[in-house]
């Protein structure tokens, strides 16, 4: 059995945390080419002349590895 391709595809929730207008109704993630990106929706129910749905793209970001510390035990006086 082949590994699911995930490619072009993406999800999008209901944003429970909305606080304003400003934010978005819907968010998720979504890959395109292999890149991951966070998916923002802003629904209109209106219609007319403005996109039922806009949406966002954002590229995620890597997480940064964990910082290392320097020292030694040996440099701890106690």
């Amino acid at each position: 059995m082949s590994e699911y391709d995930n490619n072009n595809r993406g999800a999008l929730w209901k944003n429970d945390k909305r606080t304003n207008d400003k934010q978005p109704n819907l968010r998720g993630s979504a890959e395109i080419d292999g890149v991951e990106y966070w998916v923002s929706a802003w629904t209109n129910k209106d219609g007319g002349k403005k996109p039922l749905v806009s949406l966002a793209f954002t590229p995620k970001e890597e997480q940064a590895a964990p910082a290392q510390n320097d020292f030694v035990d040996e440099d701890i006086p106690f």
